[in-house]
């Protein structure tokens, strides 16, 4: 399943990448717009970065992959899983939805084509990303997958601060989440008057994500450092895993595109869209060092 999760991530990628290879040269080009030097610069960014997931795919399933720094696989392919596994139950309705919206905006026939390659890359990856990594730190870090919740008590350990910064996180998980799901129900309080009618199905679904990957993370995370509320440790880890890397990954991507398009990006008001994507990030960074941090103490508990 190891070898199967990362090749399958590694050919998953291979569409992506020709595209974005393609659209950098300047050809087949769905839109105007996408070939002035900022697009064709940002696309050349995203098929290096397709690239280097394609070589940690292929790293994740391999022997020498496990002679990689650390930091060097854990890092993406943490960002990789927070991006790509809230897709995919995203992905069947926002894929269809966004082809009939260019379509209907008068976007090349040929875009059409690619925005569905795109899609399947991305669906590709995020389930095949999961498994080659799931076989790899069963190898390398096996105190990450099983067990049970709780091994004991190490000489040394953190086990108070992680309770303490635990509920800390928690309760800002929990705020954040609440507030996404208020705004996806249709809530207008924070949201811009003359925006209401742009917050389209994409922006639901999104801010949707955010709030149950919000809340699943707060569980999570809770679960972790009490070591209470699961007998198994994989499940909570799954959840903290990913609601971290997607708050940090996705906030730092709604920035980056606010950067790019020079204005608003959401319908939300500047003072609440700043809070609600820098939380997300300090909460999907304070998380995953948490995580660290339970590890680093079952591991010595083990």
């Amino acid at each position: 399943m190891r070898k199967i999760g990362g090749y399958g991530a590694a050919l998953a990628v291979m569409p992506y990448l020709l595209i974005k290879i393609v659209w950098t040269l300047g050809l087949l080009i769905p839109t105007g717009h996408m070939g002035d030097p900022n697009w064709r610069m940002v696309n050349a960014v995203t098929a290096v970065v397709a690239a280097i997931g394609i070589f940690l795919a292929i790293a994740l399933c391999r022997p020498w992959g496990e002679r990689l720094p650390a930091w060097s696989v854990a890092l993406p392919v943490w960002i990789g899983t927070g991006l790509l596994v809230p897709m995919l139950f995203l992905a069947p309705i926002l894929g269809p939805a966004a082809v009939n919206q260019d379509q209907a905006a008068g976007s090349a026939d040929i875009w059409t084509y690619e925005q569905v390659l795109i899609m399947l890359s991305l669906i590709g990856v995020g389930i095949c990303l999961p498994v080659a990594l799931a076989g790899y730190a069963k190898t390398r870090w096996p105190e990450a997958l099983g067990g049970p919740l709780h091994t004991g008590e190490a000489p040394g350990n953190s086990y108070n601060l992680q309770i303490t910064l635990g509920r800390m996180v928690a309760a800002g998980c929990v705020i954040l989440g609440v507030l996404k799901l208020f705004w996806a129900a249709g809530g207008t309080i924070g949201i811009i008057p003359s925006m209401i009618e742009d917050r389209n199905l994409w922006w639901h679904l999104l801010t949707l994500s955010t709030g149950v990957w919000a809340l699943a993370g707060a569980w999570g995370i809770l679960v972790l450092t009490s070591r209470k509320g699961s007998r198994r440790f994989p499940l909570p880890m799954a959840a903290a895993w990913i609601s971290s890397g997607m708050l940090f990954s996705y906030n730092i991507f709604a920035n980056l595109s606010e950067l790019m398009y020079k204005g608003p990006s959401s319908p939300e008001y500047p003072i609440a869209r700043v809070m609600t994507t820098e939380a997300g990030i300090i909460l999907g960074v304070a998380m995953i060092l948490i995580i660290l941090m339970v590890l680093h103490d079952r591991r010595r508990e083990e």
